[in-house]
């Protein structure tokens, strides 16, 4: 039985069985039952289990908070009661494409940070060691070389549990197999050249310490034994009987079959990318330099961040973090440019804040607040990110480990030889991508001059630093904070962080450039997700899922892809106030746990092309 079926279940049971129901439902985030008798559920038990986020009674609905998985709870709950359904099947459809890039950003995203503050302290190490402050056999340097290396030895653990999250399986078996994968015995007989064989069949040994493609394809595979294990064993013994068959299955196929295979391929895809660099060392570097940022606002770097990581396992150092490194400097001197070109303190005030940002990594001011609105900054930031990678494909720079963004990646870029042109090639390369941008745009650029007269788009006042992936209000409306919501499961960020809006005209407008995931029947709320990954629920009115779709109308479809802007609903404000509903509108980053942070950056009056939310990664 599935993790989903299990759920449907305990949810029944603890409403009261299934006699107890006269009917049931669901919304974007909740299963709404009516009970016939309310005093026989059991409110508590369900706030506990660990599929409920809350239950909320109200209105004489008996609310079971789930999130973004209601349609397929629902579902499940439908059948094992014998109710009608109400609701569409929202299965999502996405192109195999999105689905692949969707699967990387997922597995990725959570161990980033990790990785690139233990790639920043094996920087210091390489440049306290180059400066002989510390030699490899100090007991500092060797305790602080643990903690900078760990994360990587063991990087098959930890990929093993964001890949068996993503996929649907249990994260801790994902964590069990990546270990077997390191196991002690297992990298001895490996570094021995000792042969092993599993019931006569030799076993290839290899070393996958630091590596990425076999623990993912081991998880996937692991997910759907489980799936299966868990559909036909009796759920008294499913709990350590289907993680047993997992194991039992699973690692012996690994190190006969998909580990071999994985790192066959990922020793191809190193030396596919490392021929193309021998090619033409300067062109693969100038080439990230100039189309990194343009990969990043369509989401698809997702696709070279497993290559990187590769790269470093298998070969044991990476250029695409010193394209990544001009890309963003290219950015930087053409916002500096603008920032002294603009009389306008607004501008001066966005641009200085944004070219301190872009230092450190931080590009999305610069592009989306800037250089991109001016069309010719932006590619003159292009133009320079390639020139700084013509640089560092001259001078031979690399990365040899992950590290952070801007000058924070920096240190990543001394080899174990100490400081030579290599790494003096990444400082000069920064140079000439910004000092490149910065002539270019100084010179042919002409920054508009506001006069009393000339009218101009005013930018929406913010909280916070442009800082994050940008997400546009959907409504033109009020913002007020999200805890003034006169509904628990919203005002308490259980369904994730955001804002509210109370709207003053009765359409709502693609809020990014992504995919319609659900529309719901109801017309009344839409989920969304854009090409970088961040997923939007936007919820117009409180309970009007009651009104059944009246007074809405519907524009777009499951799956569809949408721009900024694009109408997706229309709904008659008036009459949805008259029928006695509330009309704010709760606008919610619905995966806020796989950001660092969810911050508002709008108050007051707003428009459908001002950002309301700022999403960092």
């Amino acid at each position: 039985m599935s993790q989903t079926k299990v759920l449907a279940a305990d949810i029944i049971r603890h409403v009261g069985g299934k006699d107890n129901v006269k009917s049931v439902f669901h919304c974007a985030t909740r299963l709404r039952f009516k009970l016939k008798d309310e005093q026989k559920a059991n409110p508590e038990a369900l706030k506990n289990h660990d599929g409920v986020i809350t239950v909320v009674q109200s209105g004489g609905q008996f609310q079971v908070v789930i999130g973004n998985n209601v349609p397929y709870v629902y579902k499940d709950v439908v059948e094992a009661g014998g109710f009608q359904t109400s609701s569409n099947d929202d299965t999502e459809k996405t192109g195999v494409f999105n689905r692949l890039i969707d699967v990387i950003a997922g597995i990725f995203t959570p161990i980033l940070g990790p990785m690139a503050g233990s790639g920043l302290l094996k920087g210091l190490l390489a440049i306290l060691v180059a400066l002989d402050l510390l030699t490899q056999d100090m007991g500092t340097y060797i305790v602080l070389n643990a903690a900078a290396d760990a994360l990587f030895y063991f990087l098959p653990v930890i990929l093993g549990h964001s890949a068996a999250k993503k996929f649907g399986g249990n994260p801790y078996i994902g964590m069990i197999i990546g270990g077997a994968l390191v196991y002690p015995a297992i990298v001895a007989m490996q570094g021995a050249g000792e042969s092993l064989s599993f019931l006569t069949v030799p076993v290839v040994l290899m070393s996958y310490a630091s590596s990425v493609i076999p623990i993912i394809l081991a998880a996937y595979v692991s997910s759907k034994v489980e799936t299966f294990f868990n559909k036909h064993t009796h759920e008294a013994v499913r709990n350590f009987t289907t993680p047993m068959m997992a194991l039992l299955i699973v690692v012996p196929l690994t190190f006969l079959a998909i580990g071999p295979v994985a790192t066959y391929a990922s020793q191809g895809l190193a030396g596919g990318y490392s021929f193309l660099y021998e090619l033409s060392p300067i062109a693969a570097i100038a080439f990230i330099g100039a189309f990194w940022q343009v990969l990043v606002m369509f989401g698809l770097h997702w696709g070279l961040v497993p290559i990187i990581i590769n790269n470093l396992a298998v070969v044991g150092m990476d250029t695409i973090v010193v394209g990544v490194l001009m890309a963003t400097f290219g950015q930087v001197g053409a916002t500096l440019a603008i920032t002294l070109k603009a009389r306008d303190p607004k501008t001066k005030g966005l641009g200085t804040s944004s070219t301190i940002a872009g230092v450190f990594g931080i590009t999305e001011p610069a592009i989306y607040g800037l250089t991109l609105p001016r069309k010719k900054p932006f590619v003159f930031g292009m133009v320079g990110g390639a020139a700084g990678g013509v640089v560092g494909g001259m001078l031979g720079t690399a990365a040899y480990a992950m590290g952070g963004l801007g000058v924070f990646s920096i240190p990543v870029m001394i080899p174990a030889t100490g400081l030579d042109m290599t790494f003096y090639g990444a400082l000069i390369g920064m140079a000439v991508a910004a000092l490149v941008s910065f002539g270019l745009t100084f010179a042919f650029h002409k920054e508009a001059v506001p006069t009393e007269t000339s009218p101009r788009v005013e930018p929406a006042p913010v909280l916070t630093d442009h800082i994050g992936t940008p997400v546009s209000s959907p409504v033109k409306g009020e913002v007020v904070a999200l805890e003034t919501v006169r509904d628990e499961v919203f005002s308490s960020g259980a369904m994730g962080k955001g804002i509210a809006i109370m709207p003053t005209e009765g359409v709502v407008y693609a809020p990014f450039d992504g995919e319609v995931v659900t529309i719901y029947q109801s017309k009344h709320a839409i989920g969304l997700r854009s090409h970088s990954g961040v997923e939007v629920l936007i919820h117009v009115g409180l309970d009007t899922v009651q009104l059944g779709g009246k007074h809405f109308e519907s524009f777009v479809t499951d799956g569809q892809q949408v721009n900024e802007g694009d109408v997706l609903v229309k709904f008659d404000l008036e009459a949805i106030a008259k029928a006695g509903y509330d009309t704010i509108t709760p606008v919610i980053v619905t995966n806020t746990g796989n950001y660092l942070d969810v911050l508002p950056t709008h108050v007051g009056v707003v428009e459908p092309n001002h950002d309301v939310l700022r999403v960092l990664a």
